[in-house]
């Protein structure tokens, strides 16, 4: 049992190393800073929370800001 594993396990890890990255993978230094912050917010880390929190009160002044752009263009 032990030499099948020791064969198997290098053949396995080869075809893992060799295969495609999944649909959707960006590598971390390719990620903006809000798709990490993103990662880090959908996480069970600890202040995963306050993070998501964070990005929820962005969203929110973004849209308020956007509003009052449209708002002041139109007159």
């Amino acid at each position: 049992m032990p030499r099948l594993l020791s064969c198997v396990a290098p053949l396995l890890a080869a075809i893992v190393a060799c295969s495609d990255p999944p649909k959707g993978f960006k590598p971390r230094d390719q990620m903006s800073q809000r798709e990490k912050d993103s990662v880090i917010g959908a996480s069970a880390l600890p202040g995963a929370k306050v993070v998501r929190s964070a990005l929820i009160a962005s969203d929110s002044a973004a849209s308020r800001n956007s509003a009052i752009d449209s708002a002041s263009q139109q007159n």
